[in-house]
């Protein structure tokens, strides 16, 4: 992708890096998230991993709904989720993406003060 921002998803809370990414893809920007696995889920994690696994029990393996178990798939997913990918721009919008586990890249040194876990974690505990 030429021109593509390049986002560190390194300790970046998993909802506000989606809802963040949906907005500078809607606007017409191609964008590139290295180290997927390594964005967080805040909360308690027996609690999400319980949620995630309530969604991939649902339906049937064959007509779904699907849901994904790969680290960058979660937060691709996420990203879907808050885009109008049903209509054109949504989906126009969602080709401009690119999601990738892990990268060599600089790592943001924050401090998180509430329980959380990483995408990584939650979709190690989904197989």
């Amino acid at each position: 992708m030429e021109n593509a921002k390049i986002i560190d998803a390194t300790n970046a809370s998993m909802g506000r890096l989606a809802s963040t990414v949906a907005k500078r893809l809607l606007k017409g920007e191609k964008i590139i998230i290295i180290n997927a696995e390594r964005a967080i889920i805040t909360g308690n994690p027996n609690t999400t991993k319980q949620k995630y696994k309530e969604r991939r029990a649902r339906g049937t393996p064959q007509h779904g709904p699907f849901f994904p178990t790969k680290a960058n798939a979660i937060l691709r997913r996420a990203i879907r989720g808050m885009l109008p990918y049903k209509q054109a721009t949504g989906r126009t919008a969602f080709r401009n993406l690119r999601v990738q586990v892990g990268s060599e890249g600089f790592e943001m040194p924050t401090k998180i003060k509430s329980r959380y876990m990483t995408v990584q974690e939650l979709s190690s505990g989904m197989r």
